[in-house]
């Protein structure tokens, strides 16, 4: 295995192991859909998953895990967005 394929496979369990910690916090209540922290961890986590999965041809991984970034993106700077509005509404 050469040192790039360790690297995607690093990569991609990464990644699987931040989706799957994100929504363990998320189903204990340790956070909320409206954490940065939650949103955060999908979106690097999904980040890893595009890598992986682009680089073994698994295409409908990666395509999946654009929209699950994007998703995240855009959840993370509404919530951004709201908190700048109510802090500087202050």
């Amino acid at each position: 295995m050469s040192a790039t394929e360790l690297a995607v496979e690093i990569v991609g369990w990464a990644g699987a192991a931040l989706i799957l910690l994100a929504y363990l916090l998320l189903s204990m209540g340790k956070v909320t859909g409206q954490s940065p922290l939650y949103q955060g961890m999908n979106i690097v986590g999904a980040a890893g998953f595009i890598v992986n999965g682009w680089w073994h041809g698994a295409l409908p991984s990666a395509v999946l895990n654009i929209i699950w970034m994007l998703i995240g993106g855009v959840a993370l700077w509404r919530i951004v967005a709201k908190r700048k509005s109510s802090t500087s509404a202050m």
